[in-house]
């Protein structure tokens, strides 16, 4: 890495008290670290949703301050490593996004793919691990969320839905969240599971962090077309975060579950 090149992720309102939510955004960012010349694509190519989540983190950090919660985030493009893959995921350094070749990722030698791992992914999960620690240990119940975008198209198939609330077995939050976020825009198209879904070892964030804890979690998917500016991400964010503050004022505090295997 040079002297230029960020740390590996970031913590928005690191400072906050409040120990009953912490957000994620693990494609936050299109950044690629100096050395590697952009991965020897085009910008163009690196401001397309095969580099990140457009939008998500600006949904994120709206989110974040209105919640008063911490926010931790991936500061590099998942075309680097994908923050949201367990490491013997074959997804997790891809060599073709959405049909653009990734030649930089062809043949990753063993030592760098262990680099990769040791400076991108293993800091940011371990600094997500320590937190929620801390909120465990002061017999706190911290509710996780994770914040994606997805495209509007993929593979020449359109993507209808506004929304997508993502989990695995534990579905706590899921149709609260629904309910919530549909009394207020009551047009909007929400998929369960979908545009996505989480199984087994396709994500890592949610199923690691939230559901091997048996702590309250969600994923929460919002369509890149409905968040490209600056303007509608705030929008989207106070929606979001509105509809969260709702559920858990309205339903029974929650508990730490056994897991499910």
């Amino acid at each position: 890495m040079s002297p230029g090149d960020p740390s590996p992720f970031k913590i928005n309102n690191a400072g906050s008290k409040n120990k009953k939510w912490l957000l994620t955004c693990d494609h936050a960012s299109n950044r690629v670290p100096y050395h590697m010349d952009n991965l020897s694509l085009s910008p163009k190519e690196l401001s397309r949703h095969i580099a990140w989540d457009i939008g998500a983190m600006g949904m994120a950090n709206e989110i974040s301050r209105i919640l008063d919660a911490p926010l931790v985030s991936g500061n590099y493009s998942r075309l680097i490593i994908d923050l949201n893959r367990p490491i013997s995921s074959p997804t997790l350094i891809v060599d073709n996004a959405d049909g653009t070749p990734i030649l930089a990722n062809t043949n990753v030698s063993h030592l760098e793919f262990s680099e990769r791992v040791d400076y991108f992914h293993t800091p940011y999960h371990n600094k997500i691990s320590s937190m929620l620690d801390l909120r465990v240990m002061d017999e706190n119940v911290p509710i996780l969320v994770a914040i994606h975008s997805f495209t509007p198209l993929l593979n020449n198939t359109n993507r209808p839905w506004h929304i997508g609330l993502l989990y695995e077995h534990d579905d706590r939050l899921v149709e609260p969240l629904k309910e919530a976020i549909l009394s207020k825009n009551p047009e909007l198209i929400i998929g369960d599971n979908e545009p996505y879904a989480i199984r087994g070892p396709s994500d890592y964030t949610i199923p690691f962090h939230g559901q091997d804890r048996g702590i309250p979690h969600i994923e929460i998917e919002v369509r890149q077309d409905l968040i490209e500016t600056q303007e509608k991400q705030i929008i989207w964010g106070q929606r979001l975060a509105s509809a969260l503050i709702s559920v858990v004022n309205s339903i029974p505090p929650m508990k730490i579950i056994t897991p499910k295997t």
